[in-house]
């Protein structure tokens, strides 16, 4: 989490000890008596907001917050509250005892749902009361055995989504338990170690370096650094005195000393945040309503299809009592009754997937919302960076010989160089990489001035031993140091001093905070600026790449911190997340029962989706930024670590708590991480979808299974009645039915199989997963009517083998007896289902394309060798008063390899036909299934989706984000290569820039025509013939040899090349609206950009060659997921397009379906050729 706390409700304002002659943004006038303890009023506390000033300090340090006026005020503050507190003497335990029944156990309530409620939950689910509603028919009809096989299947599937459901909060139980806090207290005038949930405000606490501040404390007396970066973000500690309140949560760095506790629980600024942590906590969570759909749909179906039947047995004069009995059955077999078990089983074997990649599932459903999560907001301090301060490489010197080697170790002459780092500045210059220490061998420190809160500097006299000369050396806050120059005019004073000003300043804009130094040529000579000292939090040397690896897997990363808003945009241009970065003037603040703006999603959603990231934040902005983002339709994570990350960290569709975060993180958290970084949320995204695979593989089987085994019983009931095929002498059914045990033996062996479907072999998507139901219950109709098909074609021709002139006579089978028939359609349908299964989980390809898990295989292969089994040796006799005989019984014992192989071949024939309707789809497009996971919004399948304002920007948003950071890490490796000669570098960076600017072109393109309805090109001959007249032009065409002869002018010029390469861009790639209306296709606009690199590259020797082509390589494939995108939407031709704009449609999309394709080579004919659209 970052700083949101030292801008609102009690939170911590920019410290003040040492780190406050470096410190960031400054507060108003009003706040900066809070500066010494480093925390906002209790007026603040209770909501008062602090903003801003616009000309807030630099955070270079050229005006720090504490060095001018107000520093008199804020110190007579201090010492009223110094005498106004009274530190206590400890408690006894009575008086302890009576305290914490008044105010509660020092702990964040936390509601937690008893283990017997967990397992009632899963007997009243829309499944389960399906199952009581059916047990309790055939108790009325007294059917027992069927009762007791009911219920067997209600208390099975309840204990396993129990047992599942329980495992994964006793995982976080024990994470907690692991972290939980103590402290050390005074109690009967004794000091103990205690539960820190047993304070109560008045006890007295020791407070020493490492330790955990318990509760909200005063400080007795001395002085210690508190780190607070749990709690504001700020990476530099804290120095706090006498009667200054260290806030729980937050960690003692240095010192040592005693502290009176002032509020505990939920009186803390911890417990501040619990209004906004009830909001929008009633609601069903994503998977839960895709389920409830499904679950709705097939349920419809059944009792639709169920009644028919019912109504027409009673049509047919059959009893009451059968006919119910016979509906309750087929519907009980028909309906997905482990659905949401078998989907809760394969979530929990992810759970434990992830926690191998160190990250613990608290909300089993939350990793259906991190396969589909689109938006990533990240907190910085911590999780972006490494929460500490690091000496930057630009240091500068103002004096002849030095350097950032040199310079610092005059910073380590004004410290205490041969103890333990005092302070977080101290630190900062002591255990710098390149100090070295052991050259200060030569110096003695005659005399030492601490930091104190009225110098803001530090300062060591100094003494040569081996020429006994002696200096000073001091450092601190820039403006301080500035102070002690001598004044303008005299000697090294003006100009330095400008010199110093124009650099903190520089610095000033990019957010890097500086540490000046400065000395003395003698024992009270004149002050000269040596340098300074710049440092930064710095990013995590895997965050970049881990953004980069978000951006490929469609996510886009956004940066939400209370840190300033200069520091935010360098952390920002650093990591390549753009410079985009907003403070939240234009964001609304919660109301005062802590909810949200109404119109929130619809007035702010733009905002937020458009900038790079937010700084300067409130806890409640976090909070309002993922609020808009749900509302627009985005699946939102959020990552935080500390208390006022909570809600935020709650409201998001994926809350994760990173490593170290505090316990009100943690408990609002979805998911929590054991490693640092933001590396192993990518690594979960990636499980996730692998998961999500799974889940949708087995909801496509269900509902073909569903399906195939509704309409098969009720398609045979109302046209197979087995007396019109009875022999002469034989008594059979007035319609066909399967026993009881049958049905069940097909539905528990299924989905017993099915639970090995989370260890199945999948492809994780690269775009964020989301249902499209629509498509989904396409397949698994076709899926399921050719197996129902096939059954009805089976069951024909067996009830018909009593008929001389039947296939099964002409095949030599002969005629089968009824309990065969039953026992037969029961191996049929079962064998069918499984396969079914194998031919569900490839969508789009043949089933041999993706080979199973050994365990799904294994289990697959044993269910289906206990049903054949099953149904080759089943007894003769009656069962539910039908007549059943084994297949292996008899003269004619080959039946079951029959059905195998008929099986076999239907299956064939189905996954063909599977594979015939996903090309019909996608050839139309139906269902919006090229599209609808380009469309980077979970709750939008089409650009043009009613009450998604957003769904036609987020096209393209991750893609164009991916090729700018691409781009930039291009550049910056080319600038590396001194070996390549700059004019035909010169010549690359221009290819880089037009890629750029087709990044750009492409994304607004495609959001126009995606949204609109009508043609968004122009039709016209004319803008047809203005495109074809720039490509004909030898100035601007890039093809063939003309390319490379554009590319060749002033090629040992240098620049003049570059120059040239973006002249003839600017020809003839206009970009964004002039592009659009100019007519030119997206597909092609980006593919030319690439020739110019190629073309660039090829004139280049092979050495140089083989050297820039691996930088290029990555621009290249992210050029081809633009050219993909932009295809994807193209609409059709116009009609004035002619043959020629035809032919080129069908020829761009060859090439970019063509695996093998490459793109920037491809023929001139085919560009040439490329489409005008509407």
């Amino acid at each position: 989490m970052d700083g949101d706390g030292a801008r609102s409700r009690g939170a911590v304002a920019p410290p003040a000890g040492p780190d406050d002659a470096v410190a960031g943004a400054g507060v108003t006038d009003d706040a900066a008596s809070a500066t010494r303890n480093g925390l906002a009023s209790a007026a603040a506390a209770d909501g008062e907001k602090k903003k801003l000033k616009p000309d807030a300090a630099s955070p270079a340090g050229l005006h720090g917050d504490g060095g001018g006026a107000g520093l008199d005020e804020e110190d007579e503050e201090a010492a009223a509250r110094a005498r106004d507190f009274k530190p206590s003497a400890g408690l006894t335990e009575d008086e302890a005892s009576a305290l914490l029944r008044q105010w509660g156990r020092n702990e964040l309530e936390e509601k937690t749902t008893p283990s017997w409620l967990i397992y009632l939950r899963q007997l009243y689910q829309p499944m389960p009361i399906m199952i009581w509603i059916a047990a309790i028919i055939e108790a009325a009809i007294e059917n027992w055995a069927d009762m007791g096989i009911l219920l067997g299947i209600q208390f099975t599937n309840a204990t396993l989504g129990w047992y599942e459901t329980t495992k994964a909060g006793n995982a976080v139980a024990a994470l907690k338990a692991s972290l939980k806090p103590q402290a050390t207290a005074k109690r009967n005038g004794r000091w103990r170690t205690l539960d820190a949930a047993l304070l109560v405000p008045g006890d007295l606490v020791l407070l020493g370096s490492g330790a955990s501040v318990p509760a909200d404390c005063r400080i007795n007396h001395g002085q210690i650094d508190v780190d607070q970066s749990a709690l504001t973000g700020e990476s530099l500690p804290v120095t706090m005195n006498r009667a200054d309140s260290a806030k729980m949560g937050s960690t003692v760095v240095r010192g040592e000393t005693e502290a009176t506790v002032e509020s505990t629980g939920k009186s803390t600024f911890f417990g501040k945040t619990a209004n906004l942590l009830q909001q929008g906590g009633g609601e069903l969570g994503h998977l839960q309503r895709i389920l409830l759909t499904i679950m709705a749909v097939l349920l419809l179906t059944s009792f639709a299809l169920c009644g028919t039947a019912f109504g027409y047995l009673l049509g047919n004069h059959t009893s009451f009592k059968e006919a119910l009995e016979f509906t309750v059955v087929l519907l009980v077999a028909s309906i997905p009754i482990a659905i949401e078990i078998v989907c809760t089983t394969t979530l929990a074997l992810g759970s434990r997937e992830l926690s191998r990649h160190g990250a613990i599932v608290t909300r089993l459903a939350a990793i259906e919302d991190m396969a589909g999560m689109n938006m990533l907001c990240s907190d910085k301090t911590g999780t972006l960076t490494l929460n500490k301060m690091a000496i930057q490489d630009d240091t500068p010197t103002y004096l002849p010989g030095l350097d950032q080697r040199k310079l610092l170790q005059l910073a380590a002459l004004a410290a205490k160089w041969h103890e333990p780092p005092r302070d977080a500045l101290d630190t900062l210059v002591l255990t710098c990489e390149t100090q070295d220490l052991s050259a200060l061998d030569v110096y003695d420190q005659v005399d030492y001035m601490p930091f104190d809160a009225r110098t803001k500097r530090t300062e060591g006299s100094i003494r040569d031993k081996r020429d006994g000369t002696t200096f000073k050396v001091t450092k601190g806050a820039p403006h301080i140091i500035l102070a002690l120059l001598p004044a303008d005019g005299e000697a090294d004073g003006g100009g330095v001093r400008r010199a110093v000003e124009a650099h903190v300043r520089a610095l000033g804009q990019r957010g890097i905070r500086a540490l000046a130094v400065a000395k003395t040529d003698g024992p009270e000579g004149p002050w000269h600026m040596a340098g300074l000292l710049t440092f930064l939090d710095p990013p995590r040397p895997d965050t970049k790449r881990t953004i980069e690896r978000a951006l490929e897997y469609g996510v886009d990363v956004k940066m939400i911190t209370g840190d300033h808003l200069l520091i935010a945009k360098e952390t920002a241009r650093v990591l390549g997340l753009g410079t985009n970065i907003e403070d939240p003037t234009h964001l609304p603040t919660v109301d005062a029962d802590g909810k949200p703006p109404k119109d929130l999603g619809q007035r702010y959603g733009r905002i937020i989706m458009e900038a790079d990231g937010f700084a300067q934040v409130f806890p409640e902005h976090k909070y309002l930024i993922v609020e808009a983002l749900r509302q627009n339709g985005f699946a939102v994570g959020m990552t935080g670590d500390g208390v006022n990350d909570a809600p935020a960290l709650k409201r998001a569709d994926v809350g994760v708590a990173v490593q170290g975060a505090t316990d009100a993180a943690r408990a609002a958290a979805d998911i929590v991480l054991t490693q640092p970084g933001l590396s192993t949320i990518i690594d979960a995204i990636i499980v996730a979808r692998s998961i999500f695979q799974r889940m949708q593989n087995f909801i496509n089987y269900r509902i073909a299974a569903t399906l195939q085994l509704l309409t098969f019983f009720f398609i045979a009931v109302l046209c197979f009645p087995p007396t019109k095929y009875a022999p002469e002498g034989q008594e059979w059914p007035s319609y066909f039915r399967m026993p009881v045990l049958m049905l069940m033996l097909i539905t528990l062996l299924n989905d017993g199989t099915l639970i090995s479907i989370g260890y199945d072999r999948v492809q994780p998507s690269h775009m964020p997963e989301k249902w499209n139901l629509r498509a989904l219950f396409t397949i698994s109709i076709v899926l399921g009517l050719v197996a129902c098909g096939s059954s009805l074609l089976l069951l024909w021709a067996a009830l018909d083998s009593w008929n001389p002139s039947g296939i099964f006579h002409k095949w030599g089978i002969g005629s089968m007896p009824f309990g065969k028939i039953t026992t037969m359609i029961y191996m049929k349908v079962s064998v069918s289902d499984f396969l079914t299964l194998f031919s569900a989980r490839t969508h789009g390809n043949f089933f041999w394309t993706v080979a199973p898990s050994p365990i799904l295989l294994c289990a697959a292969g044993l269910a289906l060798s206990l049903s054949t089994a099953l149904a080759c040796a089943w007894p003769r006799g009656t069962l539910d008063k039908q007549e059943v005989e084994g297949l292996a019984y008899g003269s004619y014992t080959l039946m079951p390899l029959w059905i195998w192989l008929y099986c076999i071949f239907w299956w064939f024939v189905q996954d063909l036909l599977k594979v015939l309707a996903y090309k019909l789809m996608r050839r139309y497009n139906v269902f919006d299934i090229n599209t609808h996971q380009l469309v980077n919004m979970r709750e939008a399948a089409s650009p043009a989706e009613p009450h998604r304002p957003l769904a036609a920007a987020s096209v393209g948003l991750t893609e164009t984000k991916l090729l700018s950071h691409r781009i930039a890490n291009a550049t910056e490796a080319l600038e590396r290569l001194s070996a390549v000669p700059a004019g035909q570098l010169a010549r690359v960076s221009a290819g880089l820039q037009l890629a750029r600017t087709s990044a750009r072109a492409v994304r607004e393109t495609v959001s126009r025509r995606s949204a609109a309805t009508a043609a968004l090109y122009r039709s016209s001959a004319t803008a047809g013939s203005a495109v074809s007249s720039a490509r004909a032009s030898p100035a601007g065409s890039r093809r063939g040899s003309e390319a490379t002869g554009t590319f060749s002018h002033g090629s040992g010029g240098g620049a003049g090349g570059g120059g040239a390469a973006a002249a003839a861009a600017a020809v003839l790639m206009p970009s964004g609206e002039a592009a659009m209306e100019a007519g030119v296709p997206p597909g092609p606009y980006v593919l030319e950009t690439v020739e110019a690199l190629h073309a660039a590259a090829a004139e280049m020797s092979p050495e140089i060659r083989a050297e820039i082509e691996p930088h290029l390589a990555p621009v290249q494939h992210a050029v081809e997921q633009l050219d993909r995108l932009a295809h994807a939407f193209e609409l059709s031709p116009a009609p004035s397009g002619g043959g020629q704009h035809q032919g080129g449609r069908g020829q761009q999309q060859a090439r970019v379906q063509e695996p093998g394709h490459q793109l920037g080579r491809h023929s001139p004919s085919s560009a040439q050729a490329a489409p005008h659209r509407p």
